[in-house]
């Protein structure tokens, strides 16, 4: 069999009868074909991770979520999907050389990103790192341009002015985490005013150094003030060993002087009511008293004299007169 187009045709009836028998076949093949693309572009997958936008006829009608769904075929729904779950970041100062390998930095540097001044007027060389996620896909999509360079514009604005109202010593010790947080909140504000759908989820400053031609000079400032604050930190600690002990030996004295006092004027006191007693004795008795008084007082004085000797000339050895020691009671010894 020939087709059509092989022959020389000399009769236009023999001509319009091939046609005829070929139209059939034609036909079909066309209608398979439109079954076909129409079958292939009514169906749609999205992601977990992602959103998916329709348009029909360049209007947006919809967002869909993950799964399997259907639109109108042969390109009057169009589907355009943004990633929504998706952590995106962007860098400045500085590039990562490859992704989904071990953690590796390009050598290529970008002092036109990170190089910046200080509120004091130091150069300052900031390195960091905008993580964001597209929050509404539809004003990602269609309310800026390219809302990625804005979101980069913005950063390095925001961040340079935040380091611009900071002390360069500040920003290279104690304030990095509050100029990230600042910087993070002001660039989701420019975010949200200008409706981009980006959602901020945190800026961190990845290397804060000073330019590589101060760092000498600036290695000899940073040593000096470590070691100011270790000496501020040893004199602080002996400070606070030195005023407890002080505070507890003067508490010390205190109460000793209290107890001495406490113990002389129970000690007076009690001479005082032992005289008291003895008077009493004495006006009820005073010859009794007086006697008992005196004959105590030998007795308490006597022991305490030792031996008595008197010497008598022509005498070549002591005489013992008394032997006071000796008619002592003897102690009871214990058992």
């Amino acid at each position: 069999m020939k087709f059509p187009d092989e022959r020389n045709y000399t009769d236009v009836n023999a001509l319009l009868a091939d046609l005829r028998r070929w139209l059939p076949i034609v036909v079909a093949g066309l209608v398979v074909l439109i079954v076909a693309a129409g079958t292939l572009t009514i169906v749609y997958t999205v992601q977990p991770e992602e959103r998916a936008v329709v348009k029909r006829f360049g209007a947006v009608i919809k967002t869909t979520d993950p799964g399997l769904h259907f639109k109108l075929p042969f390109g009057i729904d169009h589907v355009q999907r943004v990633a929504t779950e998706r952590v995106l970041k962007e860098e400045f100062g500085f590039r990562t050389a490859a992704a989904g390998e071990p953690t590796r930095y390009a050598e290529r540097s970008f002092p036109d990103e990170s190089l910046m001044l200080s509120g004091d007027l130091n150069i300052i060389d900031v390195e960091w790192v905008v993580q964001y996620r597209i929050g509404d896909p539809i004003k990602f999509l269609y309310n800026m341009r390219e809302p990625t360079r804005t979101l980069r514009d913005i950063s390095e604005s925001v961040m340079r002015r935040v380091v611009g109202n900071h002390l360069g010593s500040e920003i290279l010790t104690t304030a990095r985490v509050k100029i990230a947080n600042l910087a993070r909140d002001e660039i989701q504000s420019a975010m949200e005013l200008y409706e981009t759908g980006i959602h901020i989820i945190t800026v961190e400053l990845q290397n804060v150094v000073p330019p590589r031609a101060v760092q000498p000079a600036f290695n000899e400032v940073n040593e000096s003030r470590q070691e100011r604050e270790r000496m501020i930190n040893e004199a602080t600690k002996q400070a606070n060993e030195a005023i407890p002990r002080a505070e507890g030996e003067a508490k010390r004295i205190i109460a000793e002087a209290q107890g001495y006092a406490a113990e002389r004027t129970n000690q007076a006191l009690g001479e005082a009511a032992r005289f008291r007693s003895i008077l009493t004795e004495y006006e009820a008795a005073p010859e009794v008293t007086r006697r008992r008084m005196y004959l105590e007082t030998l007795s308490d004085v006597l022991p305490q004299i030792g031996s008595v000797l008197v010497l008598q000339e022509g005498q070549s050895s002591p005489l013992p007169l008394l032997h006071l020691r000796d008619g002592q009671m003897p102690r009871e010894v214990a058992p």
